[in-house]
């Protein structure tokens, strides 16, 4: 699978893993947080603010959909902080996940 950037579309996609397609929901703003755009089937926004926490942490926080209270850091893959890091040295937010 490729991730593109949807501003940039000369850049080179950067490509990930097909499990990738669970994994960027981790990563993504959420719809109707300031500053997030309108966004196509199979696209998302990532704050670079966000992905340069996700990189100085090196960790995901996750959060039980059963139990808001009880949360989960897992370190980052070595697949998603060269992505992250693509990310940011692009200026990268909006991406779109292509086969």
């Amino acid at each position: 699978m490729f991730v593109r950037a949807v501003d940039k579309p000369d850049l080179v996609p950067f490509s990930m893993p097909d499990r990738f397609k669970r994994d960027i929901a981790y990563f993504m703003t959420p719809k109707g947080e300031p500053g997030v755009p309108p966004l196509g089937p199979g696209e998302y926004w990532i704050r670079q603010t966000d992905i340069r926490r996700f990189l100085d942490d090196g960790v995901l926080t996750l959060i039980s959909p059963l139990d808001s209270q009880h949360q989960t850091e897992v370190e980052l893959s070595e697949e998603q902080q060269a992505w992250l890091e693509w990310m940011q040295q692009h200026g990268i937010e909006h991406v779109r996940l292509d086969p």
